[in-house]
C-alpha cells in the first residue's frame, strides 16, 4: 500500500468515526426528546380528573383563561432571566465582531406570527374539544381527538413532503386500534359533536407540526410564552361572549388551586418540554407519544378515584405502547 492510499484509508477511518459520533449524539438527542415528550403525556394524564372535577362547577373558557394566564405569568420571569444573560453574554465578550445589524420588520413579523399560530392552533384544539364534549359521548371525544396521531403523520407526508418509515405507520395503525379499545365501548355513529371533535384533533395535529417547524428556528422559551399568551387572550374573548357570568362564589380555593397547578406543571412546563424536544424529534413521533394520555389517564383515575380498567381498555392501552416500541424500532438504522 502507497503512502497514498494510506493517508486515504486513514482519512476514511476518521470521517466513518465522526458519522458515528454524529449517529450517537443525535440519538442521544432523540431518546432524551422522546423521554421529555413522555413525561409530558404522564404530566396531562395525572391532572386529567382534577380538571374534570374544576370545569365541573367552573365555565370551560374563563378556567382555559385562568390556567393560560398562570402559565403564562410563571413562564415570563424565565423568559427575561434568558433574555438578560444573554444581553450580559454579548456585551461581555472580547471577540470582534461587527455590530448586529437592527431587525428588519419582516423578520420582527415573522417571530411574532411564530407563537400567535401555534396559540391559535392550541385555542382552536381546546374551543373546538369543548363544543364537541357537548354533544357527543366522553369516549367518542377521546378516540377522535387521538386521531391526530394519524393526521400528523398523513399531513407531514401530503404537506411537508416528510413520508414516515414503514415501522411507524405500523407504530401508528396499533397506536390507533388501542385508542378505539382504550375508549370507545357502544355507539358509533357520526354525530355534529364528532365532526367538532376531528376538527379539535386537526388543529392539535396542526400545533404539533407547527411546533415541529419553529422549534429549531426560534428560542424555544420566548416561543412557547407567546403562545400561552395568545391563548389566554382568545379563552378570555371566548369566556366574555359563550360563557355564562361567574359567580364569585364559584371561584373556590379548589378551583383557583387546579388552575394555578394545570397552569404552571399542564402548561407551562408541558408545553415549555414540548416546544424544546421537537427540535431533536419529528411530528409523527411526538403524536404517537402523546397518544399514551389516555393510558396515563385511566391509570391516575384508578390510583386516585379507583376507576377500574377491563380488559378491552388495558388491551388497548398495551397496544398504544406497543405502537411506540415498534415505531421506536429501526429508527436511524
Amino acid at each position: 500500500m502507497t503512502a497514498s492510499e494510506r493517508d486515504d484509508a486513514a482519512k476514511g477511518l476518521l470521517a466513518a468515526s465522526s458519522r458515528d459520533r454524529d449517529f450517537d449524539a443525535s440519538r442521544k438527542r432523540q431518546l432524551t426528546a422522546d423521554a421529555a415528550l413522555l413525561l409530558v403525556t404522564l404530566i396531562w394524564g395525572s391532572t386529567f380528573v382534577m380538571v374534570k372535577n374544576a370545569v365541573a362547577s367552573f365555565p370551560v373558557f374563563s378556567f382555559l383563561a385562568l390556567r393560560f394566564a398562570f402559565a403564562a405569568l410563571a413562564l415570563l420571569p424565565f423568559v427575561v432571566l434568558r433574555r438578560g444573560n444573554a444581553r450580559v453574554s454579548v456585551v461581555g465578550s472580547k471577540a470582534a465582531s461587527p455590530p448586529l445589524p437592527p431587525s428588519s420588520p419582516l423578520l420582527l413579523a415573522k417571530r411574532a406570527a411564530a407563537p400567535v399560530l401555534l396559540g391559535v392552533a392550541l385555542f382552536a384544539g381546546y374551543a373546538f374539544q369543548t363544543a364537541g364534549l357537548h354533544l357527543t359521548t366522553p369516549a367518542k371525544a377521546g378516540f377522535i381527538t387521538g386521531l391526530s396521531v394519524v393526521i400528523v403523520p398523513l399531513f407531514a407526508a401530503l404537506i411537508l413532503r416528510q413520508p414516515p418509515a414503514r415501522n411507524v405507520w405500523l407504530g401508528v395503525g396499533l397506536a390507533v386500534v388501542g385508542l378505539g379499545l382504550l375508549t370507545l365501548q357502544a355507539g358509533l355513529g357520526v354525530e355534529v359533536g364528532d365532526l367538532l371533535v376531528l376538527c379539535c384533533a386537526v388543529a392539535f395535529a396542526a400545533h404539533i407540526l407547527l411546533t415541529g417547524h419553529y422549534a429549531p428556528r426560534y428560542d424555544p422559551l420566548r416561543l412557547t410564552l407567546g403562545s400561552l399568551v395568545t391563548v389566554a387572550v382568545l379563552s378570555g374573548a371566548a369566556a366574555l361572549i359563550f360563557d355564562r357570568p361567574i359567580d364569585p362564589a364559584a371561584l373556590t380555593p379548589s378551583v383557583l388551586f387546579a388552575a394555578a397547578f394545570t397552569g404552571v406543571l399542564c402548561t407551562s412546563v408541558a408545553f415549555g418540554l414540548q416546544t424544546s424536544a421537537q427540535r431533536f424529534t419529528t411530528a409523527t413521533h411526538t403524536a404517537l407519544i402523546f397518544a399514551a394520555e389516555p393510558v396515563f389517564a385511566g391509570l391516575f383515575s384508578f390510583l386516585l378515584i379507583g376507576e377500574v380498567l377491563g380488559a378491552q381498555q388495558v388491551l388497548g392501552a398495551v397496544l398504544i405502547l406497543a405502537g411506540m416500541v415498534v415505531a421506536e424500532m429501526r429508527r436511524g438504522a
